[in-house]
C-alpha cells in the first residue's frame, strides 16, 4: 500500500474553483459540488465536496479496513483485501460508496485480480471517528490523473469502443479513463475548520 498526503503538495495552478475541466470517478456524477478557491489544485487532478442526492454534506463514513500503525487517522486495506469506504448522508441515510480498492482505480481495473470473495466478503461495518470522537463530516474526494489511459490500455480496446477489463467485463472508453484514476484521497472535514486525511492511495 502506497500513500500520498495530497494537502502537502504545492500549488500548479491556481483556479478560482475546483472545475478545472478533470472529469472524475463516474460513480459520484451527481453527488459532488465545486469548491472555491481550491488550494494546491493539480492540472491532472479531480477535486470535490461530497453532497448526498438531497444536497446535503454530513457524513458518517464506515468502512472495511484497518487504521495504519503509523499514520493513524488513514484508513488502509487488510491482508484479505483492499480497503471499502461508505459515506452515509446523517439526515437522508443515503449511502454512497466513495472509495472501492476492489473496483476503481488502474490497479483494480487492469493489473490486480480480485476473488469473489475478497470483492464480496468485506463488510464495512467500521465507523471512523477522529481522536475526539467526533463521527460526522464534511466530506473533500481528490482522483489524480497522470497516466495516460488512452495509451496504456489501447490494445483492450475493441471496434466497439469497448475496453475488456482485468475481470473481463467491457466498459465505454471514457468511461474507463475516468474510474482508472491513479491516486485517490479522502479529506474529512470538523466544523468547517479541521482537516483530517483519512484516505491517501496511489494506485497505478
Amino acid at each position: 500500500m502506497k500513500f500520498l498526503n495530497f494537502l502537502s503538495k504545492r500549488n500548479s495552478s491556481q483556479y478560482l474553483t475546483t472545475n478545472n475541466g478533470v472529469l472524475g470517478p463516474t460513480y459520484f456524477d451527481n453527488l459532488t459540488s465545486n469548491i472555491d478557491n481550491p488550494k494546491a489544485l493539480y492540472l491532472f487532478e479531480w477535486r470535490r465536496q461530497l453532497i448526498s442526492s438531497l444536497a446535503n454534506t454530513r457524513f458518517q463514513i464506515m468502512y472495511y479496513g484497518k487504521l495504519h500503525k503509523t499514520h493513524k487517522t488513514l484508513i488502509i486495506g487488510t491482508e484479505f483485501a483492499p480497503a471499502l469506504v461508505i459515506a452515509k448522508d446523517v439526515i437522508g441515510g443515503e449511502e454512497i460508496v466513495i472509495f472501492d480498492g476492489c473496483r476503481f482505480g488502474y490497479n483494480a481495473m487492469f493489473c490486480d485480480e480480485f476473488s469473489l470473495e475478497q470483492i464480496n466478503n468485506r463488510k464495512a461495518n467500521n465507523l471512523y471517528t477522529d481522536k475526539y470522537g467526533n463521527d460526522v463530516f464534511e466530506i473533500i474526494v481528490s482522483a489524480f490523473y497522470q497516466v495516460d489511459i488512452e495509451d496504456e490500455i489501447k490494445h483492450l480496446l475493441n471496434s466497439n469502443g469497448l475496453v475488456t477489463l482485468l475481470n473481463k467485463t467491457k466498459m465505454d472508453l471514457q468511461e474507463a479513463k475516468r474510474n482508472a484514476f491513479d491516486y485517490f484521497g479522502i479529506i474529512a472535514i470538523i466544523d468547517k475548520k479541521r482537516r483530517i486525511e483519512i484516505l491517501s492511495e496511489e494506485l497505478a
